[in-house]
């Protein structure tokens, strides 16, 4: 005799619970309490219940893939935010897709917002086009965003992170300070030269010297050479760069030309990747709760996928991370730090 396979609404009534509930517990597990979850992932143990993800997909007329596009994927920076993004929605049956948005035309990335091609779209560029995105599909914004696109928002307050990294420089004794920024026009480059020229001023201190910079190790070399061309009673003794990629760069050109950090220049960058811990010296920076933004963006995608209202802006905590790079100046007398620990914001 054949068994029947066990249905959704069986794990309901074993629960206690609707098929509602039990729909959100498989696809969005964070928004149901502990207990319930508990009562749910225990009637799914005792029937067997399994989700037939292509029939769904049928049903709904959905692909059951979800793209996230991503300007350039060579970056470090997002392994770990993609990774989060494939934890959640591989447990909800969805397939990552992931798009190169520098290695790819226009046309050909506007065409993955196109419902027979994904059931939804996390974008982690803020320089994509606002019209080619709307109205198309349910659509997430992660770490930067679109002007022009009315969007769920998972990221950080770039600006006050900008401004604790600058602070902690400040408080060792720093009064000439640059900054190397990421791409022009940008919206976390522009955020964070804000958070850096707020710092400063509060202190009564000169604007920072910018050098230009695009996220990536080479700018930071070139920022590097910029910054060893300078006669040496102008240089800046501490420098914040916008990416840790780039304070790579720049600390490999200083240390190429004979020169020490942080004896020379202390140095800070921003995001926190897996290298900058592993560098000799291991740099000061700006820790990103990248596994979260990842996480965070997938669950928001799921549950409007799910025909529920988009969040609003979803805002994570940084923590600044004090490491070998940084130092007072050796001719500027320390003077206390605001900081007695991690700093989270």
């Amino acid at each position: 005799m054949q068994h029947q396979r066990p249905k959704i609404v069986d794990v309901a009534r074993l629960a206690g619970v609707s098929t509602a509930t039990v729909s959100r517990v498989l696809s969005n597990p964070d928004v149901v309490s502990a207990e319930t979850r508990r009562s749910v992932e225990e009637a799914i143990r005792q029937t067997g219940y399994r989700l037939n993800h292509a029939a769904r997909n049928l049903r709904h007329r959905r692909t059951g893939g979800v793209v996230a596009l991503v300007p350039n994927l060579s970056n470090p920076f997002f392994s770990q935010i993609l990774a989060g993004m494939a934890a959640v929605l591989a447990g909800a049956g969805y397939n990552l897709l992931i798009a190169d948005t520098c290695a790819m035309g226009g046309e050909t990335l506007l065409g993955y917002a196109e419902p027979s091609r994904a059931d939804g779209l996390i974008v982690l560029d803020g320089t994509l086009p606002a019209d080619g995105l709307k109205r198309r599909v349910p659509i997430v914004l992660a770490c930067e965003w679109i002007p022009g696109i009315e969007a769920p928002r998972v990221k950080i307050d770039n600006r006050a992170a900008a401004r604790v990294a600058v602070e902690h420089l400040i408080g060792l004794g720093h009064r000439r300070i640059g900054h190397v920024m990421g791409p022009p026009g940008n919206v976390l480059s522009e955020a964070r030269l804000a958070g850096t020229e707020q710092a400063l001023a509060a202190q009564g201190l000169p604007p920072p010297l910018v050098l230009p910079g695009d996220f990536s190790l080479d700018s930071g070399r070139l920022a590097g050479e910029a910054w060893l061309a300078l006669p040496a009673e102008q240089r800046p003794t501490a420098v914040f760069l916008a990416s840790d990629a780039m304070a790579c760069g720049f600390i490999g050109e200083v240390q190429h030309c004979g020169l020490a950090v942080p004896r020379d220049v202390s140095v800070m960058g921003f995001d926190d990747i897996e290298l900058v811990s592993h560098m000799t010296p291991a740099l000061s920076t700006i820790r990103q709760p990248r596994e979260a933004i990842g996480r965070r963006a997938a669950q928001c995608l799921l549950a409007m996928i799910g025909g529920e209202a988009p969040e609003g802006d979803i805002v994570l905590p940084t923590e600044l991370v004090l490491r070998a790079s940084t130092s007072p100046p050796v001719t500027t007398p320390a003077i206390k730090s605001r900081e007695a620990g991690p700093a989270r914001l």
